[in-house]
C-alpha cells in the first residue's frame, strides 16, 4: 500500500474536490452551486480557496462558459476516479448477494440495444436476483463517458471506441448490419435481397442526426447506387411496424432483425453488399472494479451473450 502522509493535504479541505469535479462538470458557477444545494456566494468562495490550494485560475471565464485551463482538465482526470472510488467504498458493501440484493443498477445503452438485450438479461436476473432493478438510461458513444465520469450511470452497453484512461471497455459481441422486410408486401421470394431489389423498394432508416442519408447511402454512393428513403426517425421502434405495412425495407444491425424477426414476421437477409462489421462493449469506470455488484452483472451479461449467435 503507498504511504499517504496526512500532512500533505493540511492546505486543502477535500471538500472542495467535490466543488471542482461539479464545476468541471456544470462550466457554470450557478449550475454547479445549484448541483451541489448551496449559494452561489457559498460556491464562488470554494473557487477562490481552489484556486489559492492549486496556485493556478482552474476555470477562466469566456463566451462559451467557465472553460478548465490544462491545469484543471488534468486534475479532473485524477480527482474523478479518486472520488468514485470514495463513493463507492461507503455505498457499498465488500460481497454482493445476488439472490438476497435490492440493489438499482443504471445502465447505459440504445434503444435498439434495449429492445434486443434487455428482455433476455431481465429474465435472467429474476431468476438469480429477483430483488435486483435496473434502469435504463439513454446512451451512446458520445454520451456514456461523461454519464459514467457523473455517476449517472454504472454500465454503458454500446459502439464504444475509446474510454477516458479511468475508464474500463470489455468487448461483449460482434454484429453487421442486415436489411429486414415483408417478403408479401414486396413480391420476394428468396430470403436473399439481391441488390436490384435492395435498391428498387424505398427505405426506412435510423438517422440520429435526423437526416435522410447515412453510412449505408455512403457505401452505395462509393459504388455509384442510390437507394430511396422515404423515412427517417432517430429511434428504432417504429421501423418493424413500418415495414409490416408498407413495401419498404429497413437495414438495422442484425441484433435487432433477429429480434424483430422472431416476434413480427418479418424477412432478415444480409445486404446486397459489404459494409464493416462492429463490436458492442461494456463500459465503466475503473474505480468501479472492486464493487462486487457490478463484477456480478457484468458476468451475467457476458455470460448470456458469450455464445449467442443473432443470424
Amino acid at each position: 500500500m503507498q504511504t499517504i502522509d496526512e500532512r500533505d493535504f493540511r492546505k486543502l479541505d477535500l471538500n472542495l474536490l467535490v466543488v471542482f469535479i461539479a464545476l468541471l462538470r456544470e462550466r457554470n458557477v450557478t449550475r454547479a452551486a445549484q448541483r451541489l444545494f448551496v449559494g452561489q456566494p457559498a460556491l464562488s468562495a470554494s473557487l477562490k480557496r481552489l484556486r489559492e490550494a492549486f496556485g493556478d485560475p482552474l476555470f477562466v471565464r469566456t463566451s462559451h462558459g467557465m472553460t478548465p485551463t490544462p491545469r484543471a482538465l488534468a486534475l479532473g482526470a485524477a480527482i474523478t476516479p479518486f472520488l468514485a472510488g470514495v463513493r463507492d467504498a461507503l455505498k457499498h458493501s465488500a460481497t454482493f448477494d445476488a439472490a438476497g440484493s435490492d440493489r438499482v443498477f443504471h445502465v447505459g445503452l440504445s434503444d435498439s440495444l434495449e429492445i434486443a438485450l434487455m428482455p433476455a438479461l431481465m429474465q435472467r436476473l429474476g431468476k438469480a436476483a429477483p430483488g435486483v432493478r435496473l434502469v435504463a438510461h439513454a446512451s451512446d458513444r458520445r454520451t456514456s463517458g461523461a454519464q459514467l465520469d457523473a455517476g449517472e450511470i454504472e454500465l454503458a452497453i454500446g459502439v464504444i471506441h475509446d474510454v477516458a484512461p479511468w475508464q474500463r471497455l470489455q468487448p461483449l459481441f460482434d454484429w453487421s448490419f442486415v436489411c429486414l422486410f415483408d417478403a408479401r408486401a414486396l413480391g420476394v421470394r428468396a430470403r436473399r435481397i439481391t441488390l436490384g431489389q435492395y435498391l428498387k423498394h424505398p427505405h426506412v432508416i435510423t438517422s440520429f442526426s435526423a437526416g435522410l442519408s447515412g453510412i449505408v447511402d455512403e457505401e452505395l454512393q462509393r459504388l455509384g447506387h442510390e437507394r430511396h428513403v422515404v423515412y427517417s426517425s432517430p429511434h428504432f421502434a417504429t421501423s418493424p411496424y413500418l415495414v409490416r405495412t408498407l413495401p419498404a425495407i429497413t437495414t438495422v444491425p442484425e441484433y435487432i432483425a433477429a429480434s424483430w424477426r422472431d416476434t413480427h414476421g418479418l424477412t432478415l437477409s444480409p445486404l446486397p453488399f459489404e459494409l464493416p462489421s462492429y463490436s458492442v462493449s461494456l463500459a465503466w469506470a475503473s474505480a468501479h472494479d472492486a464493487d462486487p455488484g457490478l463484477q456480478w452483472l457484468r458476468g451475467q451479461i457476458e455470460a448470456l451473450f458469450a455464445a449467442r449467435r443473432w443470424t
